[in-house]
């Protein structure tokens, strides 16, 4: 577990922590990372039990979290930080492919899926498009989540007419992949009300996560 000593105060700097068991990637990704003036990896770790810790004390941005470790697995310390309420960013970035592990990580809160053999310069504008509020799925596993989600769409269907005008509205932006922020930017609120929001059409829809939110709106066409 490594933690950086100084941490930035400049809010234009987004801090990220990186959880994997592999020291030579950690150190690659690391590198990658500080090559951009606006990032700065403040923490490292090989196991979910001190990123849990670690995320707690320091408030990352952004967490880059490994499926596939000793101890607690990613999926087990994603759905740990989320209960924890941790609000980073939470960025898969694992070898497997395996349609189980995308759906489970994107309903236990995941704001991207992504596949190690990416080219690091696609890592990189990935996790830049996620600090802009956006989506972050490498792109040969949207079909799959974009099917196993629609298997269980059929008994939602009807559920948008449950939804205000209001939340309708919110689970259109959020269909584009936008930020709490940008919504509340862009319809003129709060960024807490907009969270409130998010809560109640998340729970209206029987859905976990504004991903799994955002893909099964764009499977309704709207």
């Amino acid at each position: 577990m490594t933690m950086s000593n100084a941490l930035s105060s400049d809010p234009n700097v987004t801090t990220l922590m990186l959880v994997d068991d592999h020291p030579l990637l950690r150190k690659g990704l690391a590198q990658l990372m500080e090559l951009e003036d606006d990032l700065e990896v403040v923490a490292e770790t090989n196991n979910g039990k001190d990123a849990l810790q670690l995320a707690g004390q320091l408030q990352p941005d952004v967490i880059l979290l490994d499926l596939n470790m000793q101890g607690m697995d990613g999926l087990e310390t994603l759905k740990a930080l989320r209960e924890a309420e941790i609000d980073a960013k939470i960025i898969m970035l694992t070898v497997s492919d395996n349609d189980e592990d995308v759906v489970c990580a994107i309903t236990y809160g995941a704001d991207g899926y992504l596949l190690k053999d990416m080219d690091p310069e696609d890592i990189l504008n990935k996790v830049k498009q996620a600090i802009d509020g956006q989506m972050v799925i490498s792109d040969k596993l949207t079909p799959i989540l974009a099917g196993a989600i629609r298997k269980g769409t059929g008994n939602r269907t009807n559920l948008l007419a449950k939804l205000t005008s209001r939340e309708h509205e919110i689970l259109k932006q959020i269909a584009k992949g936008l930020s709490n922020k940008l919504i509340a930017r862009e319809l003129d609120i709060s960024d807490g009300t907009v969270k409130v929001h998010v809560k109640h059409i998340l729970k209206k829809l029987g859905l976990r996560s504004r991903v799994e939110a955002a893909i099964w709106m764009v499977n309704q066409g709207q």
